[in-house]
């Protein structure tokens, strides 16, 4: 076909008609939540934090567990409708997964009902996050023990389905520890509450004719007929998961019954858990982490049972690998001082071995012995150890543990087709089995010619092994059952399991072997009580008693088996997309984080870093299977007559064209470019946005506010030649109505007036001519800065720039304001990529100019300097040149600055903007240290994106969206201060504050000059 006829990509966007019935009687009852059926929304669903991929017919979002139980009704009226419960999504083995109904808790039942902090316990919804339960029991001083690295996103129910672990859990246990008693509801929408009951009133419950009873009879003859036979079989481990706590439903003395202790670790094969009461823990008063170094990963192993030994509270570990994408990553900013490296050798290996304790006396014992058993192996060059590194201060503990959470995610970046995968990443064995065991775990994968990363929990002999391959090509996804047979076989070799951690998921097929078929049977008894028809997650942990149906398997439909689909050169071309490997980091709960803000205001998994790149993936698919060279289309295609344009775009309402569906997905995208640092594997989406964008306007019209916005660089200028007169006409009702019915802006900024031409009439530093510069001498140049200019700052901040001028004539230089010069960054941001690539090249053609001259070159808005070295990097390759735009303090930096006598010890609060945090991470900390030297005290405050985002906050279909995702961080961080004290670097972030709170913000510029003046 010619390149510029870019397809309709028309889907099948319905359920099947079985399920349809179900749906319709959904919404025809008095059920409350969301419903959703669209192909982005299921498809936002279809993947995990695994290799599979499985597109379910729905997504339904309940509010309440009257919700789940009406679901629960229904689906007993209709045949072959089944369900997946879904929390965090960020199981590692397709737990959630499901070509039926994904029923997802964490968009509304994420409440804390209740804290009763003198009894210690806690009853909350199943969609709450963990680190949100801890967040509102810090105050409290406890927390829920269970720790993950995916913390920030995993919610409570996913943590009771898979009975997560994670650090500490020698001292803490397992979330099935915790559970004081569930609120579930069954398959048939049967509530079901459970707690610990004794053995006589387990008897009395199982004689019963009830739905419980039978239950509790069951559970009965299973746990207790059978009970020197599980004991038997289940080895004494921490870790050691079976799916059916079969042994723990018994208390030891077995005058106890917890049917609770069941359904933990179902994986919601059983029921739905709405809601759960659990214990909670003092906070230790004093902790410590000693960061210990080796010379390889096996002394590191063989040295961690001497941690374990010493009474450490938790030991966690990780390779050189780990640590190399570590020190890559933005992450390393905050830990490189507190790992240093050895001088003369390599840390090849590292073990974190913490110590906790409610007396100084009794941790400062336990360092003491620790340190003088380390300092002997290292003055015997023994053991391997080559360093240590203790830290007491908790904040800098967190920040380690922030780095060991995200090695899982970092994996993901190792460069190359082949990436880390989890499918045999939980393992556990004995810990005193374990470096042995993981010495033929690697000679098996060395033997592949295949390269891993290791980290884990050592002390309970948990170890997460990712071998790296390419699940786009057909022969290396055969290895993933090939490997995971050789690593049952090892375990089970070493008294272990293939499942220590993680569950079991897709490797459910290997339940019968180690339970043994007895046992196994007893297990497909308890399902068949539970869930008889098989409708909740079907094929996982077992099926129910004497049924045909078909557990799932390591076998089962990959990811990669639709992303080969798409041709390797477009692959290449869109990586920040492919390369998501799932991790979830983009749902974090904590709203300071600056990724991802429209996921946070929505709670719509389509609406995240991970949601987009899985949206632009299926779209390249799809292409491809219309046989549309992508690449070629964005290099030598043309957009579709305007007329035809017109005529597509006018049928969009009837269309079902999955562009349509990717365009809402990305036009949600703040541009924040967040993710393109915060992500593990950096999948940039306003990278990948701004390509679709200009795409997907090939076959449709673009409304006129993206021409608005793509041109507003060469209007601002002509607009200020008559400030006051364009003003006038936007501080008209009738003109704001008009332009926000025609082009669907709002709150329009006014332009600067006196305009900063006239502000500058007469000053030496509007007097640009380069041959003048060019004939001074080094040493005059020497004392020049060279301010470039943007539109947000020279036309509706232009008292800004001159505050600029001034500070840099107080600091003893001379500026001079470079020619206005057309950034492009608004045209980048709509999809104008052909535009903007010659918007790029002339500006840094002239900024090359500039380069033999020595004259530092300054910017202030952090959004357009940034895209001088990221967007024009990636659009101009090697032709972009060698120039360089430094922001602010990057300049300020290298310049004395005087300290000054601040009369009125005024404490400012520093608002950074979210691109400026993420690209340059250290910058907060390097204006703090720059007003520092000045004698004046800057506190950086944590907060997430202040919702403008450039045009963003302006648009009227996202008004209610900006607002909201300012109040999430923004808000509360603001009522803390005077408006005097608050400095902001982002001039949408200063028009934000102004817009909501009435006062603007100044920049931390105008800060520094008002003590020098």
């Amino acid at each position: 076909m010619p390149l510029h006829e870019l397809p309709a990509l028309d889907v099948e966007t319905g359920p099947q008609s079985n399920y349809q019935s179900f749906l319709s009687a959904l919404r025809r009852s008095e059920f409350r939540g969301d419903i959703e059926f669209s192909y982005a929304s299921r498809l936002a669903v279809a993947t995990d934090n695994s290799i599979y991929q499985s597109l379910p017919q729905a997504v339904v979002l309940p509010k309440s567990v009257a919700d789940l139980q009406i679901i629960g009704e229904l689906a007993s009226q209709h045949d072959d409708v089944t369900f997946s419960a879904r929390g965090g999504g960020t199981g590692t083995n397709g737990q959630s997964l499901t070509s039926g109904i994904i029923v997802d808790v964490s968009r509304h039942m994420n409440h804390i009902l209740e804290i009763n902090p003198q009894e210690r316990w806690v009853k909350v919804q199943a969609g709450v996050v963990k680190d949100q339960l801890n967040d509102a029991l810090r105050p409290y001083g406890l927390f829920f023990a269970p720790d993950l690295s995916t913390s920030n996103r995993a919610t409570i129910g996913g943590m009771i389905s898979t009975d997560a672990s994670g650090q500490g859990s020698l001292v803490y246990g397992k979330t099935s520890d915790h559970v004081l008693g569930l609120t579930s509801v069954l398959a048939d929408g049967t509530l079901l509450e459970t707690a610990p009951m004794s053995m006589e009133q387990a008897k009395q419950v199982a004689a019963n004719n009830s739905t419980t009873g039978r239950l509790v009879k069951q559970i009965l003859e299973t746990c207790v007929d059978k009970r020197q036979q599980i004991l038997a079989k289940f080895p004494r481990m921490n870790r050691f998961l079976t799916g059916y706590d079969l042994e723990h439903a018994l208390s030891d003395d077995l005058s106890m019954v917890d049917v609770s202790r069941v359904i933990a670790g179902s994986e919601g094969s059983l029921v739905f858990v709405a809601e759960a009461k659990l214990n909670v823990t003092p906070i230790s008063k004093h902790k410590a982490l000693v960061n210990i170094k080796y010379d390889s990963f096996e002394s590191a192993l063989r040295h961690a049972p001497h941690m374990v030994a010493a009474q450490a509270t938790s030991v966690e570990t990780v390779d050189s690998n780990v640590l190399n994408l570590a020190k890559q990553d933005i992450i390393w900013h905050q830990v490189k001082d507190l790992i240093t490296e050895v001088e003369n050798k390599e840390v090849l290996g590292l073990n974190m071995v913490e110590y906790n304790g409610d007396s100084d006396d009794e941790l400062q014992d336990k360092i003491t012995q620790l340190c003088a058993k380390l300092d002997s192996a290292l003055a015997q060059s023994d053991e391997g150890v080559i360093g240590y590194q203790i830290t007491f201060d908790n904040a800098d503990i967190g920040k380690i543990y922030a780095m060991r959470k995200k090695s899982v995610g970092l994996l993901g970046k190792t460069k190359g087709r082949k990436k880390p995968l989890a499918f045999v990443e939980d393992t556990g064995v004995p810990p005193e089995n374990l470096a042995d065991f993981i010495m033929e775990f690697r000679a098996l994968l060395d033997a592949r010619n295949l390269n891993y990363g290791m980290f884990g929990h050592v002390d309970a002999g948990v170890l997460h092994v990712r071998p790296a391959l390419d699940m786009c090509d057909p022969e290396q996804e055969q290895m993933i059952p090939d490997i995971s047979n050789q690593v049952s076989a090892l375990v089970a070799k070493y008294g272990g399991l293939l499942w220590g951690e993680h569950g079991k998921g897709y490797r459910s097929e290997y339940a019968p072997a180690f339970f043994g078929e007895e046992l196994y049977a007893e297990l497909r008894k308890i399902k068949s009580a539970f869930d008889p028809l098989n409708k909740m997650n079907p094929g996982k942990i077992c099926t129910p008693y004497e049924s045909t149906a078909s557990l799932v398997s390591v076998a089962g439909v990959k990811r990669g088996a639709f992303d080969r689909q798409i041709p390797v050169a477009v692959r290449d071309a869109f990586e920040p997309a492919m390369s998501c490997n799932g991790n979830g980091l983009c749902f974090n709960y904590d709203t300071t984080s600056t990724m991802c803000p429209s996921s946070k205001i929505t709670s719509d998994r389509r609406h995240s870093p991970k949601g987009r790149a899985g949206a632009m993936r299926e779209w390249l698919r799809l292409l491809a299977n219309n046989n549309v060279d992508v690449n070629a289309l964005e290099l030598n295609g043309k957009s579709q007559h305007w007329f035809k344009r017109l005529n597509n775009s006018m049928g969009k309402a009837q269309s079902t064209d999955f562009s349509h569906e990717v365009l809402e997905v990305m036009d949600g995208c703040l541009a924040c470019k967040a993710c393109s640092s915060q992500c593990p594997v950096s999948v940039d989406v306003p990278t990948f946005r701004a390509r679709f964008l200009s795409l997907y306007y090939q076959r449709y019209l673009r409304p006129g506010k993206d021409y608005l916005v793509a041109n507003i660089e060469a209007m601002a200028p002509l607009m200020a030649k008559a400030p006051d007169l364009v003003n006038f006409f936007l501080k008209q009702n009738w003109m704001n109505s008009l332009i926000k019915k025609s082009v669907g802006y709002v709150d329009s900024p006014l332009l600067s007036s006196p305009s900063l031409k006239n502000q500058l009439a007469g000053h030496q530093a509007s007097r640009f001519d380069l041959g003048t510069l060019q004939a001074l001498g080094a040493k005059e140049r020497a004392k020049k800065v060279l301010i470039v200019q943007d539109p947000f700052t020279s036309f509706y901040e232009a008292d800004l720039l001159s505050d600029l001028v001034k500070l840099i004539e107080c600091l003893g230089y001379e500026p001079i304001l470079l020619p206005f010069m057309p950034n492009g960054k608004p045209q980048h941001v709509k999809g104008f990529l052909k535009e903007f690539a010659a918007t790029a090249k002339d500006s840094a053609d002239f900024l090359n100019k500039i380069v033999p001259l020595g004259i530092p070159m300054i910017g202030v808005d952090p959004s357009l300097v940034l895209c001088y070295r990221d967007e024009y990097q990636k659009t101009l390759g090697a032709s972009r040149g060698s120039f360089e735009v430094q922001l602010i303090h990057e300049w300020l930096a290298s310049v004395a600055l005087p300290e000054v006598d601040q009369q009125d010890k005024r404490e400012y609060a520093f608002f950074g903007h979210c691109t400026e945090k993420t690209a340059l991470p250290e910058s907060e900390k390097h204006w703090q240290q720059l007003f520092e030297r000045m004698g004046i005290s800057l506190t950086p405050i944590a907060v997430g994106c202040c919702g403008m985002a450039g045009t963003f906050g302006h648009e009227a279909s996202h008004l209610e969206q900006s607002k909201g995702i300012y109040a999430l961080s923004w808000e509360k961080a603001v009522a803390k201060f005077e408006s005097s004290q608050i400095l902001a670097t982002g001039y949408s972030c200063r028009s934000q504050v102004a817009r909501i709170e009435g006062d603007k913000p100044k920049h931390p510029l105008q800060a520094m000059l008002a003590h020098l003046s």
